[in-house]
C-alpha cells in the first residue's frame, strides 16, 4: 500500500508519526504507524504532513518525499542510523544522499528528526509513495 505523505502526520510534541484518520470536534483523530492506536489531538497540537516539510539545500528547497527517496537510493533497504547516532555519520549520509543540502540552515537536529521519521516509514509504512495524480483521482473515486 503506498504511503500519502499529504496525510501523514508529525505532531509537536509527540514521538513517531500518525496517519489522519478524521476531522473530530476539536481537531482531528489520528492512528500511530507504530502501534496503531488511534488518539485525537486538537486543532493547536502543532499537526503537520509531511507533504508540507521542506529541507533547505544550495538550490532552494527539497521536499522531504524527494529527501526520503534519496536516502533511499543511498541505503538501499538498509535502515538510516538512528537519531541517537553520531553526529558525524548521521552527516556523512546526507551528504552522500544530498551533497547539495544548506549546511548553514539545515541542522544536525534536523537530520536527526527526517532520519527517525525515514525509519518509521521503512519499518511501519511504505517508501512507495502516492503521487498527486492518484491522490486526486482517489478524491474523485469517493465523491463518485
Amino acid at each position: 500500500m503506498k504511503t500519502d505523505l499529504a496525510k501523514t502526520l508529525s505532531i509537536r510534541g509527540q514521538h513517531g508519526l500518525f496517519n489522519y484518520i478524521a476531522q473530530s470536534r476539536i481537531g482531528a483523530i489520528v492512528e500511530s504507524l507504530e502501534d496503531k492506536k488511534r488518539y485525537n489531538f486538537s486543532a493547536n497540537a502543532g499537526i503537520t504532513t509531511l507533504a508540507d516539510i521542506s529541507i533547505y539545500t544550495e538550490q532552494g528547497e527539497m521536499k522531504l518525499q524527494e529527501v526520503f527517496e534519496k536516502l533511499h537510493e543511498a541505503l538501499g533497504d538498509k535502515l538510516a542510523p538512528s537519531a541517537k547516532s553520531q553526529e558525524s555519520e548521521i552527516k556523512e549520509l546526507f551528504a552522500k544522499a544530498i551533497p547539495d543540502y544548506d549546511a548553514n540552515r539545515f541542522y544536525v537536529s534536523h537530520m536527526k528528526k527526517v532520519v527517525e521519521w525515514y525509519n518509521t516509514l521503512v519499518q511501519f509504512a511504505s517508501l512507495d509513495f502516492l503521487t498527486d495524480e492518484e491522490r486526486e483521482a482517489e478524491a474523485a473515486a469517493k465523491e463518485a
